[in-house]
């Protein structure tokens, strides 16, 4: 990093980050990334970086994939643009609609489009309300979230995220967003208890928390299939039966935040799959285009579309909607993502890479001092530092032990995220042998060199 570059002086002088501390930004600079070359970085200086996070968790095929590159040229010389309002398409969108049912497993479904997972997880709030409205139930509009969860930076979706630091310049959550127990087997499993008896207690804890809001005031439950930014958190076996159970009870929907989880990156198609959900709306985004364009989606089960029509019947028109939903150029890249993911037969190579990459991390984590947990599935894991192993005590928070690492881990040309202490790994799923051995040579010296400086107590 060169806090004195050009670049990084008006960067400084016009860019507002997000997720940044100001002051640190200020005092350091930014990070300034010009190439991307597969699944590496490189940064204004020239040096290399193996990404471990795919950027923000999407970078599905990595940095520099050429034919996403020509499919957004092709499409951009035919039609640059046109929108989906008032009974207009294009043909990528109606073409990506049809893949995207398909894939979803959602017979009889259709797709919505949108620009970001914050709009997808909107759009599902929103025709949660509608549902039930159309239905004379319009008293059901509270929505249940957990804790840890993250579900994007707009109102709505930041009032779902279970994260403070969501919440707290904003005054959010907004009324009516509330949260239940995160299902993390390491940190809200009691000792003694078993997985078993941890999801009874997580699928009571639901009930009781609708008991006392009231059965005629909740209209949907929403989860990530494996919470991604709160810490990358599998659920335990059987965890969304006995939630469903206890929502089909009370006639609450089941909404499925698949903007990381989707697209192979738990080791099926959608995460999902992976974890036994059966939802009634997905959101997709990230993955969808692996990012090289700003397109996303609700897939809607019959049951909603029904919905939506009866509440229309009239001659009224659906009146949600975004200037760029059904960008063609964002649907063509969509299209070659996904197509790209078929010929590489993803699934597979998630399942078989990433037991590789759980092996490595969990290696190179054995016998360390400060090490707690490691967990995940398919290529999403998250390793856990804490003051003592055997009683998992944690660090105390000032300490910031896993940006420490992260920050180490930077210098050695590794790109990983710290959430609290948990650092995260969720690289591009075209990762190979190599780089996985990269990530976790280069993961190893950060892990020691912390050690050290805990040990040292110089953090």
């Amino acid at each position: 990093m060169n806090a004195h570059s050009e670049i990084n002086a008006t960067d400084l002088a016009y860019h507002l980050h997000s997720q940044t501390n100001p002051q640190a930004l200020s005092r350091e600079g930014a990070y300034v990334v010009v190439k991307g070359d597969g699944t590496h970085v490189i940064d204004e200086n020239g040096k290399r970086y193996i990404d471990a996070m795919a950027g923000l968790w999407c970078a599905s095929l990595g940095f520099s994939n050429e034919r996403l590159g020509r499919a957004a040229a092709t499409q951009y010389e035919e039609l640059g643009y046109y929108h989906s309002f008032y009974g207009r398409t294009n043909p990528k969108a109606a073409s990506l609609s049809k893949k995207l049912v398909e894939l979803s497993g959602m017979p009889g479904g259709k797709a919505f489009f949108v620009t970001s997972g914050s709009e997808a997880n909107e759009t599902m709030v929103k025709l949660a309300w509608l549902y039930h409205a159309s239905r004379g139930k319009p008293t059901k509009r509270k929505i249940i979230a957990r804790d840890r969860a993250f579900h994007g930076s707009t109102i709505v979706a930041g009032s779902m995220c279970g994260l403070e630091m969501m919440h707290r310049e904003f005054g959010l959550p907004l009324p009516g967003f509330i949260h239940t127990l995160c299902p993390n087997n390491y940190r809200v499993k009691l000792p003694g208890e078993s997985e078993a008896e941890f999801v009874a207690r997580l699928a009571s804890e639901l009930e009781r928390m609708i008991l006392r809001e009231g059965p005629d005031t909740i209209a949907a439950f929403i989860a990530e299939p494996v919470i991604a930014g709160g810490g990358i958190i599998p659920p335990p076996a059987g965890y969304f039966e006995a939630v469903q159970k206890v929502l089909v009870k009370y006639d609450i929907l089941c909404l499925d935040d698949e903007v990381v989880c989707g697209f192979g990156r738990t080791g099926n198609w959608f995460g999902c799959e992976t974890v036994g959900m059966t939802p009634d709306m997905m959101s997709l985004a990230k993955g969808i285009t692996s990012s090289y364009f700003p397109l996303a989606a609700v897939v809607v089960s019959p049951r909603i579309l029904e919905a939506v029509e009866r509440y229309n019947e009239g001659g009224t028109s659906f009146g949600h909607g975004f200037t760029n939903a059904a960008h063609p150029v964002g649907a063509a890249v969509a299209a070659e993502t996904i197509a790209i993911y078929e010929e590489l037969d993803i699934v597979t190579h998630v399942r078989k890479i990433g037991a590789l990459l759980q092996h490595v991390l969990t290696d190179i984590s054995k016998g360390s001092p400060i090490v707690g947990n490691v967990r995940g599935v398919g290529l999403m894991y998250g390793v856990e530092l804490v003051e003592d192993p055997s009683t998992g005590t944690p660090f105390a928070p000032a300490r910031q032990i896993g940006a420490h690492l992260a920050a180490s881990a930077y210098q050695h040309g590794l790109v990983v995220r710290a959430m609290r202490d948990t650092v995260g790994f969720c690289p591009p799923l075209i990762i190979d042998e190599r780089d996985v051995e990269e990530i976790g040579s280069k993961m190893e010296k950060a892990l020691r060199e912390t050690e050290k400086a805990v040990q040292a107590k110089s953090i």
